[in-house]
């Protein structure tokens, strides 16, 4: 049987056992938001709390251009000519952290992703936010996170910072890939670079630009399994 008949259905395998209950707290941390939004106060929920989505987007590469584009020709070529071949000059990675009450954009760019760049965007998070305030965390799993190094900050800063973990296989619950995602469909898009600083530059001026119109973003399907 020739191979490009066959069919094949891709999945992804739930390997966290405590998946659904993890994804639930994501989820009631999101209504909350919602509820915050609406105006509504409640009892028992400490004030001021802001929920901030955490995230990385590796591997951002620095590519350069072999040759200059060319002008598009009208009549002849309506787009921008650009040679086929590149100069890959390494990569960076972004981590950022998105407000989910003002949509604000907090980023470091970084050529590596350790507890010392975590932690860095952390006392980021503690400078901007007012020192009574809870900062709420919604992040993944990896071992910079929970490292000693990061408990070890985290201990000089009692009940300031507080993590709610998406599952295993679940960064799609994280908005910040939102945020992401607009990055790649706008400023990164075809973006070509003289040097990795250069990248780093214009990846910042992207998320001012961001920051200077924010969007909020709202998950709007609650299925909880929950009453």
């Amino acid at each position: 049987m020739a191979s490009s008949s066959i069919k094949i259905r891709y999945y992804l395998e739930k390997r966290d056992p405590d998946f659904d209950r993890k994804m639930q707290e994501v989820l009631l941390v999101y209504r909350d938001v919602s509820i915050y939004a609406e105006g509504v106060v409640y009892d028992g929920r400490p004030e001021p709390i802001y929920t901030v989505s955490v995230d990385e987007k590796p591997g951002v590469q620095a590519i350069g251009l072999t040759a200059p584009d060319l002008p598009p020709v009208p009549g002849k070529h309506a787009a921008i000519g650009r040679d086929y071949e590149y100069i890959r000059r390494g990569t960076v990675s972004t981590l950022a952290g998105i407000d989910l009450h003002s949509g604000h954009i907090f980023a470091n760019v970084e050529d590596r992703h350790r507890s010392v760049e975590f932690i860095a965007l952390l006392k980021r998070l503690d400078e901007y936010y007012p020192p009574e305030a809870i900062i709420r965390v919604v992040l993944d799993n990896p071992s910079a996170h929970i490292s000693k190094e990061t408990l070890a900050y985290l201990v000089t800063r009692p009940g300031r910072f507080e993590y709610v973990h998406t599952p295993k296989h679940g960064s799609w619950l994280n908005l910040i890939e939102c945020a992401f995602s607009k990055m790649a469909r706008t400023f990164l898009r075809h973006i070509r670079v003289g040097s990795i600083e250069e990248l780093k530059t214009r990846i910042l001026k992207g998320i001012d630009e961001i920051n200077a119109s924010p969007v909020v973003f709202r998950w709007n399907k609650f299925d909880l399994g929950v009453v």
